[in-house]
């Protein structure tokens, strides 16, 4: 059962006004340039008038794999809106999780001393199945090989903030495109914009799922997957590279070849000039370091525009 199903059933009962983020299928692009306004208007507010915004707030931050951005992302955040954050780092061993408590009575009982629960899972569908028993708005914050959805909309926040527009653009796409969820999420993004061609490369085993391929073409995306790194670099607008997923694979042959598809200096001659380099980050070999201090490489701005999107979308949620 895919994440909008559990979202629609549960509407449809209508058991619940609560509103989850837990995929960027269930987002509209009003939503994406609301937000992106709110986070251009917020990264510009003094911190005087921030702190006013979710003063007497608190939000639970429980992350049952490893985060370093994404959860101090969403704690900074909240810090600077003026609430407060009580957190869970390591939840799979540091919790009742190791008693083997449901995830259901996770977010019942977080929901009795938060206003919202941001939640990283090691499980793809965990948390979408058991939102509908939360009091307080759940924030995917990465679902095992599933989705990350406010990693997509900062992408797409990035995307517009570098080159001023996202439809119409050529967007290449590279690494691990199987066990990526940032890649996941931001595809299923791009399909709210028009006339947007992506093209994929990847290591032969780790190719996007056949099934999301046919839905995202289903619903208008424009996608070829290629092996000619040269060509597709030449082409793009935006770049966006990812890491292989080695904690998720399941053997180490799958990550045969993928030295073929790292951004060196050699890269960048043949890229745009006007063209952007993304990663959702960390990153291990797959970007070199003498790529940083290329103008096009856009990754560790990403990184600060991810605090004002968390922000705005932050504000939405818990004061809604």
């Amino acid at each position: 059962m895919t994440i909008s199903t559990v979202v629609k059933r549960h509407l449809e009962t209508g058991t619940s006004s609560v509103r989850h983020l837990l995929s960027t299928r269930d987002v509209t692009r009003h939503d994406v340039t609301r937000w992106m306004a709110r986070a251009e208007e917020l990264r510009v507010m003094s911190a005087k008038d921030r702190q006013t915004i979710l003063a007497g707030s608190v939000v639970a931050a429980i992350f049952y794999e490893p985060s370093t951005r994404t959860r101090l992302s969403f704690e900074s955040a909240v810090l600077r809106l003026g609430g407060r954050v009580i957190s869970a780092e390591n939840a799979l061993e540091h919790s009742s999780a190791k008693k083997g408590e449901r995830l259901e009575d996770v977010f019942r009982v977080l929901g009795c001393y938060a206003d919202a629960i941001v939640i990283r899972h090691h499980e793809n569908d965990a948390m979408a199945m058991a939102a509908p028993q939360s009091p307080v708005p759940i924030i995917n914050a990465g679902a095992g090989s599933g989705e990350h959805p406010t990693q997509a909309l900062l992408d797409v926040y990035t995307i517009w903030r570098e080159l001023g527009q996202v439809d119409g653009l050529e967007i290449c796409i590279m690494g691990d495109l199987r066990y990526g969820r940032t890649v996941h999420s931001l595809l299923q993004l791009l399909t709210k914009y028009r006339n947007v061609s992506v093209t994929l490369l990847h290591p032969a085993s780790l190719g996007l799922p056949e099934e999301m391929m046919q839905a995202l073409r289903s619903r208008g995306l424009s996608i070829q997957t290629t092996q000619d790194l040269t060509s597709a670099l030449s082409r793009a607008d935006i770049v966006y590279q990812t890491r292989i997923q080695t904690e998720r694979l399941s053997c180490i042959d799958e990550a045969l070849g993928t030295e073929k598809f790292h951004l060196t200096s050699a890269s960048l001659s043949v890229m745009k000039p006007s063209a952007r380099i993304l990663h959702p980050l960390p990153r291990v070999d797959e970007i070199h370091p003498e790529v940083d201090d290329d103008p096009r490489a856009a990754y560790f701005r990403q990184v600060e525009n991810g605090l004002y999107m968390r922000m705005a979308i932050l504000e939405d949620m818990v004061r809604r």
